[in-house]
């Protein structure tokens, strides 16, 4: 966890990068107050800017970016410290390059639990982009990823997790106490063809509908 991988082909630093991180910490640390400090939001407002600079995406979303990352860090550490109060169950998924399985997982279940479980997902080794055909799959059901985005596995996701579901890359995540873990076996959707891939998001949706009946129940994490 303490070496990141690399995040895709190199693209251009942010201009003015002092003044676009310093409005990003003003409008974090304001959302964060209660749990942060001004230093803490500014340290991970950097160091997500230091991590998302080299994505291969236009310069100009960078901002945008940097701040939904370092704002779903700050949440998952404060949920992590028990600094958030009562928040619903948090899953986490995670796949190589979160930009196929983890984001499709994501924003089916984001659907179905409308808003009743904590939704993350992260890559061990991410794309530039959320892959196109995931993009294509969620359309036709009249979705999309909404603001998540291919991102690093981080501690904070991690630790802020009740579930952990990993799909093609369970050795990369680390295993905290007190956390379930799965591994949803399915096949990578590169180079599949529509009907396959069309497929494995059905599958998907059928491991989802039966996890939220799990997680609405009233001891979720029961064996």
């Amino acid at each position: 966890m303490d070496e990141q991988p690399p995040l895709g082909r190199a693209t251009p630093p942010l201009r003015n990068t002092s003044a676009i991180l310093v409005r990003i910490t003003a409008r974090l640390a304001l959302r964060h107050r209660r749990a942060f400090s001004q230093a803490t939001v500014a340290r991970y407002v950097e160091e997500c800017a230091t991590l998302l600079t080299g994505r291969a995406r236009a310069v100009q979303h960078l901002p945008v970016l940097v701040e939904r990352f370092a704002d779903e860090r700050l949440r998952g550490l404060a949920r992590a410290r028990g600094l958030s109060g009562d928040s619903p169950p948090a899953v986490l998924f995670v796949c190589t390059e979160n930009a196929g399985r983890s984001q499709l997982a994501g924003a089916l279940l984001r659907r179905r639990s409308l808003g009743a479980v904590m939704v993350m997902t992260a890559g061990s080794g991410p794309a530039a982009d959320v892959s196109p055909v995931v993009v294509r799959l969620l359309a036709e059901q009249g979705l999309d990823t909404g603001e998540d985005f291919p991102k690093p596995l981080t501690t904070e996701v991690v630790d802020a997790a009740d579930l952990v579901i990993t799909l093609g890359c369970a050795d990369a995540c680390p295993v905290r106490p007190g956390r379930r873990y799965l591994n949803w076996d399915l096949p990578d959707l590169s180079g599949l063809d529509i009907e396959s891939a069309r497929a494995v998001r059905n599958s998907l949706q059928t491991r989802i509908d039966r996890l939220f009946t799990e997680l609405a129940a009233p001891s979720p994490f029961c064996a």
